[in-house]
């Protein structure tokens, strides 16, 4: 069996990977350590939890006593635990920084005295290039991060890049688009978009909408990951991205269309502070490896919509009764209508 370590892998995109990775590769073990902050959660991996080839941790990537020894016997880690969203950095910066670079700086240390691994896999984000106003940018481009979030992603990328090039750590770095999909927690625009539309409540749209995002299915994220693992070279770093360049208000409007509701449920609130206009990868330096995504844009969305609508066992609970969403709710779009 090969031990591959998934750090975050009860959030949204890290749930995925397992749920992939047991289904794709069956002489894998899988072990998720995952510290259950309000978007981890045991629910997104209820039909794994299980498996015989899945081992759950509940604990601090930061926690070196916790997170150490399971780098060190592992072959494989893949790491996606970090704090993820843009807003919550720009209310309370500390913890991105906390997480994302000095969670990742314990890791590193353990993969530097482990004798098995093979691969270290920083996830990071497009996020990290900055706005983009005309092209794609490439894996070289300047890293011109706008936010507490991508600052905190950009600087745990380098900090990995760094630990190849001075301690020959086996680290490749992924900067990945706009994920959607299932398990995604509804502080985010699609599912949050979706499950409000479904009680009929107000969506809130930024600004003028018009600020564009390139949409990534997490399954095409997955196969990504997974053939960098297979054919990455260690000390680079890949775009994942899925080509579908949106603004925001015609992804609203694809997701109202796909329910069946009015567009007077549009209800444009105040913009995010130093919002990116524009971000576009070039995936070209993955695709010379053999990868591209497989999920059709319209065919993803349609899908990802249907899983909302099927499964309010899973969101209704964190909408109705989490005082997480509720107080970021209130203080991010109640108070900031137009």
């Amino acid at each position: 069996m090969v031990n591959v370590l998934v750090t975050g892998g009860a959030g949204f995109i890290g749930s995925n990977f397992v749920r992939y990775a047991l289904q794709t590769h069956p002489d894998w073990h899988v072990t998720t350590l995952d510290k259950l902050t309000y978007a981890g959660r045991k629910e997104n991996l209820h039909d794994v939890i299980d498996d015989p080839r899945h081992t759950f941790v509940h604990g601090d990537i930061i926690d070196a006593p916790i997170s150490g020894p399971l780098v060190e016997q592992s072959e494989l880690v893949v790491h996606f635990a970090a704090e993820t969203h843009v807003d919550r950095s720009i209310m309370a910066a500390g913890e991105f920084i906390r997480t994302d670079v000095e969670g990742t700086f314990v890791l590193l240390e353990a993969a530097r005295r482990a004798k098995r691994l093979r691969r270290f896999i920083q996830i990071s984000t497009d996020e990290v290039y900055g706005s983009v106003p005309t092209g794609a940018s490439r894996e070289g481009d300047e890293l011109k991060p706008r936010n507490p979030y991508a600052a905190s992603k950009a600087g745990a990328d380098r900090l990995a890049y760094s630990y190849w090039a001075t301690y020959d750590v086996p680290v490749i770095v992924t900067r990945a688009s706009n994920n959607y999909g299932p398990y995604q927690f509804p502080e985010k625009m699609l599912p949050l978009f979706v499950t409000n539309a479904i009680d009929d409540i107000p969506v809130p749209l930024y600004g003028d909408g018009k600020n564009v995002r390139d949409w990534l299915h997490v399954d095409d994220h997955c196969s990504g990951v997974e053939l960098i693992i297979e054919r990455g070279v260690n000390g680079e770093t890949y775009n994942i991205g899925g080509g579908n360049d949106v603004p925001n208000v015609e992804m609203t409007h694809r997701i109202l269309r796909e329910l069946d509701k009015p567009v007077s449920l549009i209800k444009p609130v105040a913009d995010r502070l130093g919002h990116d206009r524009r971000y576009c990868l070039d995936t070209e330096k993955l695709r010379r490896l053999g990868w591209a995504p497989r999920v059709a844009f319209e065919e993803g969305v349609r899908a990802t919509v249907d899983w909302y609508r099927r499964n309010e066992w899973w969101w209704r609970p964190i909408k109705e009764r989490d005082p997480a969403f509720r107080d970021y709710y209130q203080a991010q779009y109640e108070q900031r209508r137009q």
